[in-house]
């Protein structure tokens, strides 16, 4: 098994099915041998019965677990048969195919530890202002790996999985800004390479509900804590569906 994608969730049943219908296609999986992963958060609505319809495994939240995106990624990574993980959250768009070609073409022989690429809203739902805060937000990630901070959204993060394993994986603790914080160990074992050959779309319902200017404080001050702080800046993370 070369890949497992491995997919966080949380109540996602209006999101979820159209990203994994766009994961099950038989003659992909076996081109690029690659596994899907749901790992799932406690949801009450109609999320798992989906997961289970369409992923290779799904993982429960036990009793006793913590409740955190964090730990399901951790959990969805100790079951991962691959040895690379992709890392994206349920409501992502993208091509599955586009990305793991210029993955086996370009990252795979390189020596980068790991690797992001830039996120914007749905095409369909995009207006004017989304694409001017997509421009920015991106610049701000690229740049920041490109001097070496070491920085990736949730929404797409694929690392080696022996990086991933020497690092210790995620925080299982950390309810939000577990992303950013992971990456600033990565960093520390390589380069992580933010890629614009390829392009993951995302629901714009956050800022939609927040607004822009709270959804980038949220952002930066997740982001930066990390750093500066060496704690998340926030306990609780508010659940948007």
């Amino acid at each position: 098994m070369k890949y497992s994608i491995i997919i966080p969730t949380l109540n996602e049943e209006k999101l979820l099915p159209g990203l994994l219908e766009s994961l099950s296609d038989p003659v992909l999986k076996i081109k690029y041998d690659f596994e899907v992963i749901v790992s799932d958060n406690g949801s009450s609505d109609s999320t798992l019965e989906i997961a289970r319809e369409y992923s290779d495994q799904v993982l429960c939240r036990e009793d006793g677990q913590a409740r955190s995106i964090s730990a399901c990624r951790s959990k969805g990574a100790q079951h991962a048969c691959g040895s690379i993980l992709l890392f994206i959250n349920a409501d992502v768009r993208i091509d599955i195919e586009k990305i793991l070609s210029m993955v086996e073409e370009k990252f795979v022989p390189s020596d980068y530890v790991a690797m992001t690429c830039p996120i914007k809203c749905v095409p369909e739902l995009e207006n004017f202002k989304d694409k001017w805060f997509s421009t920015i937000v991106n610049s701000y990630y690229y740049f920041s790996n490109l001097i070496g901070l070491g920085i990736a959204r949730g929404e797409f993060q694929l690392i080696r999985r022996h990086i991933y394993e020497a690092v210790g994986g995620y925080k299982e603790g950390m309810v939000v800004g577990e992303d950013y914080e992971l990456f600033t160990r990565i960093r520390k074992h390589g380069r992580v390479w933010f890629s614009w050959d390829i392009m993951v779309y995302e629901s714009p319902r956050r800022y939609r509900s927040w607004g822009y200017f709270r959804t980038v404080f949220v952002w930066l001050s997740t982001s930066m804590g990390p750093w500066f702080r060496k704690k998340p800046s926030y306990k609780d993370w508010e659940q948007i569906r």
